[in-house]
């Protein structure tokens, strides 16, 4: 099995309506220039914030947590497993158990100096070892090391005091860029003072920049890296990863300008060679018309995923669409069948050895 490989990459074509779910340091939406023109674009460091908030909608138990307040989350676990500990003895304890573990604690107050990705299992297993009263330091690095969360072996853990403690991430989310030229706008909107009695005025002013596009969104998933941190839940986390990459949206500005959209087309495939982006079929921008960007994005899409297969990557193992516009890519599902047989065809490839 470890020589094998299985990748699963996800396509998928959204419209975002007027709106800024993601600021560069002047309050702009980000841009990037792309074959040439300027886009719109959302980084994959906000878009894999909003799946891992998906997550623990979808799986509030299998999600880790990311903070430098550690010895609070294991020393919350003592008091539940012993009560007989008294707040500050469960606190000195826990900041112990996180030393021997191999990381470097402040204090109890403070934690570590970087964040850290922790599951609700790990902070556990700490726990027990403190209730049992293990001393031995290898049995507190190794309930670190291990029971790692849905969210923690598909993103990965990075721990610069102790490198053995590192995950190595199972999968890469591209930054969404908008299949066409897209110009930043401009919102000036005024405030009224309900106190005040002048109303020749305003109480605020203020501008807001934005833009609208449909994106072309993309990850990836080596679902052996996660079957070799998660074992038969690899299949479920890649199914996981799914529903909460299409159903995810970053949250900036999201009350002034209501986006909340889904993707209107998602391609999904199972390879057994390399991932394989499509970004490169909007290269050329989309152009401006009155029938909009969607449907020539979508041919686009089709027309470039099959020039890569007949000329430079294997046909895909198999492949899955959700909703209309990609039927010349495979036969359109909802997104729970579409799911539950990508599920199913992992579950297979790894009991029986891979494509």
């Amino acid at each position: 099995m470890d020589n094998k490989r299985i990748y699963v990459d996800i396509h998928a074509l959204q419209i975002v309506p007027p709106s800024c779910i993601n600021r560069d340091d002047t309050g702009a939406p980000k841009t990037c220039i792309y074959g040439g023109t300027m886009r719109s674009r959302v980084s994959s460091q906000s878009w894999k914030r909003s799946i891992r908030e998906e997550f623990k909608e979808l799986y509030p138990d299998e999600t880790g947590i990311r903070t430098k307040k550690i010895v609070g989350m294991v020393k919350d676990e003592i008091l539940l497993q012993d009560p007989a500990f008294t707040e500050e003895k469960a606190a000195k304890a826990a900041q112990t158990a996180l030393t021997n573990a191999g990381l470097k604690i402040k204090d109890a107050e403070k934690g570590t100096d970087a964040l850290m990705f922790m599951s609700k299992k790990q902070a556990s297993a700490l726990a027990e070892l403190v209730v049992k009263g293990e001393k031995d330091k290898k049995e507190y690095k190794k309930a670190l090391a291990g029971n790692p969360s849905i969210d923690m072996a598909l993103f990965g853990r990075m721990v610069a005091s102790d490198p053995s403690l590192n995950y190595d991430a199972a999968c890469q989310v591209s930054h969404a860029i908008s299949t066409h030229e897209t110009p930043t706008e401009f919102d000036y909107f005024t405030a009224v003072d309900d106190l005040s009695e002048d109303t020749s005025g305003a109480g605020h002013i203020g501008i807001t920049e934005f833009n609208s596009s449909t994106l072309y969104r993309y990850a990836t998933i080596n679902v052996m890296e996660l079957y070799r941190s998660l074992g038969m839940k690899a299949p479920e986390a890649v199914g996981a990863f799914v529903k909460a990459f299409i159903k995810s949206m970053p949250s900036g500005k999201i009350n002034s300008f209501a986006n909340g959209t889904l993707p209107s087309s998602v391609y999904i495939t199972v390879r057994d060679d390399q991932p394989v982006t499509l970004v490169g079929a909007f290269e050329k921008a989309i152009p401006a018309s009155s029938e909009g960007y969607l449907e020539r994005s979508e041919d686009r899409l089709i027309q470039h995923a099959n020039k890569l297969t007949s000329s430079f990557v294997k046909e895909p193992y198999k492949s899955f669409v959700i909703g209309d516009g990609l039927e010349g890519l495979a036969k359109p599902v909802r997104i729970e069948e579409a799911v539950e047989n990508l599920e199913e065809e992992i579950k297979n490839l790894l009991e029986n050895g891979g494509c």
